[in-house]
């Protein structure tokens, strides 16, 4: 499958510099990283968090889990993970599962995990389980410029 077409129309409309490199299937973020030999506090996956008037995608590091209380309490109000079913019609280009961290190519509102701050790469999953996107920290950053940072996740072993 490669990119999803929503996020690589997101990246190229915002000329984004980014690579595309491939990796044998994972089934987890933890598992890509280390088939890909990315460290996992450089790669960013997505989360998606179903709240009362919608959703919201946190953005956090494969070493941590987000931590439903602690986006509760950012946004005042409770919150609890969407479930797979939501997930799969929001990101309807992308594998089951697959979740990219950008969120403006899905319309969603986001918060990003402060942890995800002064790497120099970046990489994502780019819509399934054998892709990967490579930015650069600054054009990652550039990307999350509108979105909050808040400490919403915990190291995860």
């Amino acid at each position: 499958m490669g990119i999803a077409i929503s996020l690589q129309r997101y990246l190229d409309g915002r000329a984004v510099a980014y690579d595309v490199l491939t990796h044998d299937q994972t089934k987890s973020s933890l598992a890509t990283a280390h088939a890909s030999a990315v460290p996992e506090a450089n790669l960013a996956k997505g989360v998606l968090i179903r709240r009362k008037d919608g959703y919201l995608l946190a953005i956090v590091p494969a070493s941590c889990q987000v931590q439903l209380n602690a986006v509760g309490h950012w946004l005042k109000q409770p919150v609890g993970l969407a479930t797979e079913e939501e997930v799969n019609a929001i990101f309807g280009d992308c594998e089951p599962g697959s979740v990219p961290p950008i969120a403006g190519a899905y319309g969603l509102p986001a918060v990003m995990d402060d942890r995800l701050e002064g790497f120099n790469d970046i990489y994502f999953e780019g819509g399934d389980h054998r892709t990967l996107v490579h930015v650069s920290g600054r054009e990652f950053h550039r990307l999350m410029a509108n979105v909050p940072h808040a400490p919403v996740a915990d190291r995860s072993h």
